[in-house]
């Protein structure tokens, strides 16, 4: 696995586009409460009481960016509790039941990573990858879009640096909305540069 040591995250950081992303609230579920400035997500058993828009995720527990992304980007989020999907999703990904042209991963029109305190794996038009790496104290996630030339790149992230994960190549068409799907007793951030 391709290690960049601290100095070279730094260059990478200044090199690339850091994307302050915010959660959209009327794409959460309802078992999802947005916290810290729409920066953070949680699952919980009681219901949030959200008005019904087309947009939002009614069974599956997602909620998407406000924020679309083409060019080149970079951004990171961090995970805690039973596992969470970080990704990203054209506009389109349907809302409504919990079939797999929902979930984040599951259909043509999102690609995914899935962080458990077990595991890794990535998923395409419902083809999942098993990624073959060591446990790790991080559960912070780097994610880097090349939007033309149709890379899309997850990292861990951690005080020795960057450690790629999985690159997925694609012909992307249409803007990307960062996602993500929380599991029970979970939580998403969005992280700050710096």
């Amino acid at each position: 696995y391709l290690v960049w040591n601290p100095c070279v995250y730094q260059l990478f950081l200044v090199v690339f586009d850091w994307s302050n992303l915010t959660l959209d609230p009327n794409t959460a579920n309802r078992h999802l409460s947005l916290s810290e400035g729409n920066r953070k997500v949680t699952w919980g058993e009681e219901r949030q009481p959200y008005p019904d828009y087309p947009e939002r995720f009614d069974r599956c527990p997602q909620v998407l960016c406000r924020e679309s992304l083409t060019g080149r980007c970079y951004w990171e989020a961090e995970w805690s509790g039973n596992g969470a999907m970080i990704g990203v999703t054209y506009k389109g990904i349907w809302r409504k039941g919990d079939s797999a042209d929902c979930g984040l991963g599951f259909n043509g029109k999102s690609w995914s990573l899935f962080c458990s305190p077990d595991s890794y794996s990535v998923r395409h038009n419902n083809k999942q990858t098993v990624i073959p790496i060591q446990r790790s104290d991080s559960c912070r996630v780097g994610v880097y879009l090349d939007w033309a030339a149709g890379t899309l790149s997850f990292y861990r992230v951690s005080s020795d640096g960057l450690t790629l994960l999985y690159s997925f190549t694609s012909s992307f068409t249409e803007p990307l909305y960062p996602g993500f799907g929380v599991y029970d007793d979970s939580s998403v951030s969005l992280c700050m540069l710096g």
